[in-house]
C-alpha cells in the first residue's frame, strides 16, 4: 500500500480519533498530521505483523498521549479576556459536545470508544489497547453509559 493511499484512507479516522483525545480542531489536525509523518517515516520498517490500520491507530494513540503527557507539564498562562474564542462551527453541536465527553473520559477509555466509533473490530481495538477482546466489550459498554449519563446530565438527548 503506497503511502498516498494510506493517508487517503485514514486521514479522517486518525483526526476524529484525536479530536476524541484533546476536543481542538487545530491540536487534532496538528496531532494526525505528526501521526502521518511518523507513518511517513516507519513505513519501510512495518513488517505486516498486524493490519496497517491498527497499526497506524497504535501511532496515532501513542502521538495524542505524549501530547497530553507535555500538556500535563508545560505551565499554563492565562489568555487576555477580551480574546473572543473561536468557534468550531465546522462540527455539529452535538457532535462537539461528545468529543467534549469523550476528551474527559480517562486515557484508555478515550481511545477504546474512538477506536469503536470508527468502527474498528474489538479484536484490533484489544490488541490496539492491550486487553482481552471481551474486557474491551465490557469496558465499551460502561463507556456508552457514561456517555449517556452525561448528555442526560447536560440536557442532551
Amino acid at each position: 500500500m503506497i503511502f498516498e493511499e494510506i493517508y487517503n484512507t485514514y486521514w479522517q479516522k486518525i483526526f476524529r480519533l484525536c479530536m476524541g483525545y484533546v476536543n481542538d480542531n487545530d491540536i487534532a489536525q496538528d496531532l494526525a498530521q505528526e501521526t502521518f509523518i511518523i507513518v511517513w517515516q516507519q513505513l519501510p520498517k512495518f513488517r505486516n505483523e498486524s493490519n496497517i490500520g491498527t497499526w497506524i491507530f497504535r501511532i496515532a494513540s501513542n502521538n495524542c498521549l505524549r501530547q497530553i503527557e507535555k500538556e500535563k507539564r508545560i505551565i499554563k498562562t492565562e489568555l487576555p479576556i477580551n480574546l473572543k474564542e473561536e468557534n468550531q462551527e465546522s462540527i455539529e453541536p452535538k457532535i462537539q459536545i461528545l468529543y467534549k465527553f469523550i476528551s474527559e473520559l480517562p486515557e484508555t477509555e478515550r481511545i477504546i470508544i474512538s477506536l469503536e466509533l470508527e468502527e474498528i473490530k474489538q479484536a484490533e481495538i484489544a490488541n490496539i489497547v492491550g486487553l482481552s477482546e471481551a474486557n474491551v466489550r465490557v469496558k465499551i459498554h460502561r463507556i456508552k453509559e457514561k456517555l449517556m449519563q452525561k448528555f442526560k446530565e447536560n440536557g442532551q438527548q
